[in-house]
């Protein structure tokens, strides 16, 4: 192998636009490469414009990453879309329906 083939690293960026949709993008990057250029390389930015990295978290491996963060070879970056429910009201509102069900009158 030359320089160049080891001068590179395999990523993968993951991106979930809409619940139980998840697109992801394999890419070969330059050595020394960051989250942000892995998330520009990928193409997301062009195909859902929703995403803002100015305030979208982004990851690696489900750990919360700054963009600037260089990447290894083998990495999985991941861009979160905001929550739409904070998990704790979703828990009370589960919590609710099911007491809810188990006191119904039968």
């Amino acid at each position: 192998m030359g320089a160049d083939a080891q001068a590179r690293i395999a990523v993968v960026v993951a991106y979930s636009p809409a619940p139980e949709r998840v697109e992801h993008v394999t890419l070969q990057l330059p050595a020394g490469a960051t989250v942000e250029d892995a998330v520009r390389e990928s193409g997301l930015l062009q195909r859902h414009p929703e995403i803002d990295l100015a305030v979208q978290k982004v990851g690696v491996w489900a750990k919360l990453r700054p963009l600037d963060h260089a990447l290894r070879d083998g990495d999985r970056v991941e861009v979160y879309r905001p929550l739409k429910v904070d998990p704790k009201e979703a828990r009370r509102q589960r919590y609710r329906s099911h007491k809810e069900k188990v006191n119904a009158p039968r």
